[in-house]
Order: C-alpha cells, then sequence, then structure tokens
C-alpha cells in the first residue's frame, strides 16, 4: 500500500513540474509564428508590453495584433487580439500549449468567435 502511494505521489509530482514547464510568461511569445497563410511576429515592447505583427501572409502585412495589455490570468492570458484575416477584435484567451504553440480562442464583442494554433516558425 505504502509503495503504491509513494508511485501515486511521484506521478502527481512529476505532473506538477510538467504543468509548471508550461505556465507560459509573455517572453515565450517572442519569435516567429505560423497560422495558416500567415506569419506573425512577436516582439518585447509596444503600447502594450508585447507588439505581434503580421509579418507575411495574404493580406493585412504589418498590422498590429495585439490591441490591448495582456492580462495573466492562472496558466494564460487574456486580452484583445486583431484577427489577421478580419480585422476584428476579439477577446481571447491565449494558451501554450507547448514550448513551440500558442492557442487561441476568442469571441467578438458581437458573438462571432474563431479559434486557432499559432506554432513557432524554425
Amino acid at each position: 500500500m505504502r509503495r503504491i502511494l509513494a508511485i501515486t505521489m511521484g506521478i502527481v509530482s512529476a505532473g506538477a513540474i510538467a504543468a509548471t514547464a508550461l505556465a507560459a510568461s509573455m517572453d515565450d511569445m517572442v519569435g516567429k509564428w505560423k497560422w495558416q497563410d500567415f506569419v506573425v511576429e512577436c516582439v518585447k515592447g509596444g503600447e502594450h508590453g508585447i507588439s505581434c505583427k503580421v509579418a507575411s501572409g495574404p493580406k493585412n502585412v504589418g498590422m498590429e495584433m495585439i490591441m490591448s495589455p495582456l492580462k495573466k490570468e492562472n496558466d494564460h492570458f487574456v486580452g484583445k487580439v486583431k484577427h489577421p484575416v478580419n480585422e476584428q477584435v476579439y477577446n481571447t484567451k491565449i494558451s501554450m500549449a507547448d514550448k513551440d504553440s500558442w492557442r487561441l480562442d476568442g469571441c467578438t464583442d458581437d458573438g462571432a468567435c474563431a479559434s486557432g494554433t499559432f506554432v513557432r516558425v524554425k
């Protein structure tokens, strides 16, 4: 019984360490990210502490996507993000799926919703 308890505690501890490793910071957003036909480049600075602009794609090259400060909530960020295709602003939850991908989920004030995964360009 003690052995089962020790193994279970070891698994729980390993899971907690892994979850902590994915607790992202804004620094983890810095870099180039691909989503569909777009590449977005994020750098430190700008009006909201981080700037993410469309670096290449079928339209809106140069457009700033971060429209408000990104606030840390538990293991994700929330803020207003402009969609690279339709230029609508979404109230967005941004979470790091792993070290090379971000998941964005959000809705406009009018109720249109969108989501997507941005993958690091290597």
